[in-house]
């Protein structure tokens, strides 16, 4: 991650289809085009934070909008530069602006459309990335074939 001059090492992939609870941060990116499907980054709070920081060159303590936008804006930027390299491959995709979802406990479900996991360790936390992407059949490159679900997970009652 150049941006923030942070340097990944990347853990064991797994292969999950169940559905994942977000992180304190999600960005979430479409891809359309031959290849189709959703990124998903998530990361803590002070993950987030930490990398906003070093990207700014100031102190960011606080989750507002400028934190915000940088950490969407960074999500966006590593699937766009991964979209460059699928080009070069020969798979043309586009990507949709970043959607960014905050607060832990909501739950994202690409049904039963697998994900490729790949945690990434760097010196300033987690980012844990999901894949679920796949080719697009022949004529149907504008639509996205991976499905969404995302819901609030209920916490305990307050009632006393």
């Amino acid at each position: 991650m150049a941006e923030a001059q942070v340097e990944a090492t990347r853990g064991k992939l797994s292969l999950q289809k169940s559905a994942i609870t977000s992180d304190d941060i999600t960005v979430l990116i479409n891809l359309v085009g031959q290849v189709q499907g959703v990124v998903l980054y998530g990361l803590s709070e002070k993950m987030g934070l930490s990398l906003v920081s070093r990207i700014l060159g100031q102190n960011c303590t606080e989750l507002n909008s400028l934190a915000q936008s940088g950490i969407a804006e960074l999500g966006n930027v590593i699937t766009g530069r991964a979209t460059v390299k699928l080009s070069q491959a020969g798979y043309q995709s586009n990507i949709s602006p970043p959607t960014l979802i905050t607060g832990s406990g909501v739950q994202i479900s690409t049904l039963d459309f697998s994900r490729i996991v790949v945690p990434l360790q760097t010196d300033l936390g987690y980012i844990i990335v999901h894949l679920a992407l796949r080719s697009s059949p022949p004529g149907m490159q504008s639509a996205n074939f991976v499905p969404l679900k995302i819901q609030t997970i209920a916490g305990p009652s307050s009632n006393t």
